[in-house]
């Protein structure tokens, strides 16, 4: 009896391990799909143009965010914001003036070029933006959109000094004042932020410390140099980043890969690789791993649209590593998200329809 139970056992055992040694090779012959690199020409750019174009000046439904010093505060958002009064709020408006003037500078022939400027060109006028300043200074409301349409604001900016043309040298010209503000704002602002802003919202310090030093290292060295002095200090000890606890809900940045891409470019390549390793263990090796494409349940829900945004915003910090390392496990898994939100945006739902254009544009400029 004991030896036909010892023979059942060593049957048993003998038959698992085949078994998972017959499972090994098929794992083995699982391979990633392929996904295809954005691009943008004029198809794409006339699938994207038409969000921003529409949005604009279109003042209503509008979100203000403003603090009410008494009731002489209650005005239409085109008295308040003359320039950046459409597309649901403040910011909102700003990057999608940013799509916009991208799409002229990277597509000169463009078809729709005259209107786009036409509407342009109404809004940032010298008028405008000295209002804007104006609201920008008011005691009650001197952290409006700090800092992300602080950073959006000085994207407009870095996109207007880099392309040589009139009317770019004209639009510069009249923003020039509330760039100038902004600058200060951030050198003002950053020395007194001790601790990092770490969510998935527009509050996040890596994102706004990111896309301002893009346009610090052009145009503003003093800019520059707090940037990369409080980046270190923020994220330099960094270790271990939650990134499997990613995304919350209402996410549309993702709190450790902003942090990636804004250390891509403080600190040299080879030290950047070390910080990495550290920071996002084995991300390298397979970073779908440990991210999924975020999944969108209800397009009319602001908050739940926010997560097409996350896909777009991954897909560009993603980009970024990918290009600068050469590792195409993370170009192909920016192609993945970018792949899963690009043909939902047109879904009738204004609640992402004013805004994503933007970080869609985005990520295509960086996957190249």
């Amino acid at each position: 009896m004991k030896k036909a139970i010892l023979i059942i056992i060593l049957i048993s055992v003998s038959t698992g391990c085949n078994q998972q040694k017959s499972k090994q090779p098929t794992q083995e012959l699982v391979k990633e799909t392929k996904y295809q690199k954005p691009q943008l020409n004029d198809k794409s750019a006339n699938y994207l143009y038409h969000f921003a174009y529409d949005c604009i000046d279109k003042e209503y439904p509008n979100k203000l965010g403003q603090v009410l010093g008494d009731a002489s505060y209650l005005k239409e958002p085109s008295e308040l914001h003359p320039a950046f009064y459409g597309c649901f709020d403040w910011h909102s408006s700003v990057h999608g003036h940013w799509a916009l003037l991208n799409i002229l500078k990277e597509l000169p022939n463009f078809e729709q070029r005259a209107a786009i400027l036409q509407k342009l060109q109404k809004n940032i006028t010298k008028e405008n933006i000295l209002k804007e300043v104006r609201y920008f200074d008011d005691n009650y409301n001197k952290t409006f959109e700090r800092t992300y349409g602080w950073a959006w604001l000085l994207k407009v900016a870095e996109t207007l000094r880099d392309w040589n043309t009139k009317e770019a040298i004209e639009m510069f010209e009249n923003l020039k004042p509330l760039v100038n503000l902004v600058e200060e704002k951030y050198i003002e602002f950053l020395p007194k932020l001790k601790y990092p802003i770490r969510v998935g919202e527009h509050p996040n310090t890596a994102f706004g410390m990111s896309f301002a030093l893009d346009y610090a290292k052009k145009y503003s060295p003093k800019l520059e140099k707090i940037i990369n002095e409080k980046a270190k200090e923020y994220y330099l000890n960094d270790k271990g980043c939650p990134i499997n606890w990613e995304p919350g809900g209402f996410d549309f940045l993702s709190p450790c890969l902003q942090e990636a891409s804004l250390m891509l470019k403080v600190l040299p390549i080879e030290d950047y690789i070390v910080w990495l390793d550290t920071f996002l263990p084995n991300f390298r090796k397979n970073p779908s791993q440990y991210i999924e494409v975020a999944e969108v349940t209800d397009r009319s829900d602001g908050k739940l649209a926010h997560l097409d945004g996350l896909n777009f915003s991954r897909a560009w910090c993603l980009y970024e590593m990918g290009n600068t390392l050469k590792n195409k496990k993370m170009i192909n898994l920016a192609n993945k998200h970018f792949d899963y939100s690009y043909h939902k945006m047109d879904s009738g739902e204004y609640a992402g329809a004013h805004w994503l254009a933007s970080f869609a544009l985005y990520a295509i400029l960086k996957s190249s």
